[in-house]
């Protein structure tokens, strides 16, 4: 009787345990997103017509605020002269602050849809999408991407029309992380004229680019792969940091050949997550956490040095260093960024956005 009654406690111990552990999966590996609700935007005319967007994969905001000091040469420069000079002269800008795990994924997802990545996506090797849910791109009249195969398509799979997210894709085996990366962010800037020369008066493309409410996504890739292989205070992640700054020049400079300089694009520029020294990201250090942020262009708010020697709201010890205390930091949540872009283009906010729109950014009237 008793070797009975020992095995049935023990019987009864094991489907316990796996009734417990079956619960803490049901618990916390299901999406909290909900369906189902009505999408709302800003009623008035919005500020600009098409949305630039650039996400500088792995780049942490101390590396291309602060001034660099070249040993080689002795002295001191600039990392991203042509985004630093936008920073003093017609751009909002601050830290964007993300929130573990501070993977691309998660960042991205958290910037473009507006919330925080549930654990559930680990299950898709924060790849794919375990739920399908809302974004900038989904609620655009048209996206057009380029970048990472490890990004792009998790925002076009999930659109509720396929046909509105296009995108241009390197493959997977160009991403080689024993060499320089810098070559992925090269891709994505050549593609890009490339798409530009296709664009001719009269076609289909053409027609397209110039409605309103369309968006257009660079993914670089270049600066996070040789964080992973050199670390962040090498001279190949400071390196890629110029040959981005020099890049996206290129970019704008198309851009606004392409529209005319209309005054009706506006440019989004920011991270996905930081990196540590030693060449890692995904826990909760500030050095993953604290994203660059720069916007300007349409219906963004143009910067008000203050004279010199003071120092405008915003800064701390962190900003200190940086030179930039003229000029007022506002920082962010990294959510934030999904209603702003929504705002500047006049979108429905992503159904499921918790971000809160950052007014100190816009340059609109008190009434929208």
């Amino acid at each position: 009787m008793l070797p009975a009654t020992r095995n049935g406690l023990l019987l009864i111990g094991v489907l316990f345990h796996l009734v417990y552990l079956l619960s803490i999966f049901d618990i916390y590996f299901r999406s909290p997103l909900v369906h189902g609700m009505t999408p709302h935007r800003a009623a008035l005319t919005p500020p600009a017509k098409r949305l630039v967007l650039f996400v500088a994969d792995g780049l942490r905001a101390d590396k291309i605020y602060e001034p660099y000091h070249n040993e080689t040469s002795g002295q001191t420069e600039e990392l991203a002269p042509y985004l630093l000079n936008k920073l003093r002269t017609e751009a909002s800008w601050g830290v964007s602050h993300t929130r573990v795990p501070t993977e691309s994924r998660p960042g991205h997802v958290a910037a473009i849809a507006g919330f925080y990545e549930d654990v559930s996506a680990v299950t898709k090797g924060w790849k794919m999408n375990p739920v399908e849910f809302d974004s900038v791109f989904n609620e655009s009249r048209h996206t057009w991407s380029f970048g990472s195969p490890d990004i792009l398509p998790m925002f076009a799979h999930g659109a509720s029309d396929r046909s509105r997210v296009d995108t241009y894709m390197y493959t997977s085996e160009f991403e080689d992380f024993s060499g320089n990366g810098d070559r992925l962010d090269t891709w994505v800037f050549d593609e890009a004229e490339k798409f530009f020369a296709r664009a001719t008066v009269g076609s289909a493309q053409h027609t397209q680019m110039h409605e309103d409410q369309v968006v257009f996504f660079f993914h670089l890739l270049g600066i996070d792969t040789n964080g992973h292989g050199f670390k962040p205070y090498s001279q190949e992640y400071l390196g890629n940091i110029r040959h981005v700054d020099r890049g996206i020049r290129r970019l704008v400079d198309h851009f606004e050949e392409f529209y005319g300089s209309d005054g009706q694009t506006a440019y989004v520029f920011t991270a996905d997550h930081g990196m540590n020294d030693r060449g890692a990201h995904g826990d909760g250090h500030p050095d993953n956490t604290r994203t660059p942020l720069i916007a300007w262009g349409a219906g963004v708010a143009k910067p008000a040095p203050l004279a010199a020697g003071q120092t405008a709201p915003g800064h701390d010890g962190f900003s200190q260093p940086w030179g930039l205390e003229r000029y007022e930091r506002k920082d962010v949540n990294q959510a934030d960024i999904a209603p702003l872009m929504t705002s500047l283009i006049g979108l429905n906010y992503p159904l499921n956005s918790v971000g809160t729109l950052p007014l100190a950014y816009l340059d609109t009237s008190r009434k929208y």
